[in-house]
């Protein structure tokens, strides 16, 4: 079993979309990620009423992630609705994930993300968002060391 088996398993096990509330709406999109230590992190998403209350897979998986060991570096991740991501756009993070993860460790631009899961074509993190805002940060903030 490769690692994106792993974590396809790990993920599709959380996948059964439910209602929590008459205004919650879980697992109907899931993820696991491979840490920078290898372990495996998953999350599912709560979709309310209100937009700004919504939780992504995503952002879920990499707070237990941080909350869990401290880690902000992340190596793989696939998310998911009913079925593995199968190309043309499948799987993608939506903005607001691919910002967080950029701006939790600058060496999550290397992070492979699953665009194919049947082909194990995937894409980096970095190639989703070009010449990214915060890398100037980064780099301020390395020359300060």
């Amino acid at each position: 079993m490769d690692i994106w088996e792993k974590l396809y398993e790990r993920a599709k096990a959380l996948y059964h979309p439910a209602e929590v509330s008459p205004f919650i709406y879980a697992h109907h999109v899931v993820c696991a990620l491979e840490s920078g230590n290898g372990e495996i992190y998953t999350g599912f998403c709560l979709e309310s009423c209100c937009g700004v209350l919504d939780l992504c897979a995503e952002r879920v998986a990499a707070l237990q992630m941080y909350c869990g060991s401290g880690q902000t570096m992340v190596r793989r991740l696939i998310v998911f609705r009913d079925r593995a991501p199968y190309g043309s756009g499948s799987g993608m993070p939506c903005g607001a994930c691919r910002e967080f993860f950029m701006q939790l460790d600058r060496k999550n631009a290397d992070m492979e993300i699953m665009v194919d899961y049947e082909k194990r074509q995937t894409v980096a993190l970095q190639e989703l968002l070009p010449d990214w805002w915060g890398m100037y940060r980064y780099d301020q903030a390395k020359e300060g060391d």
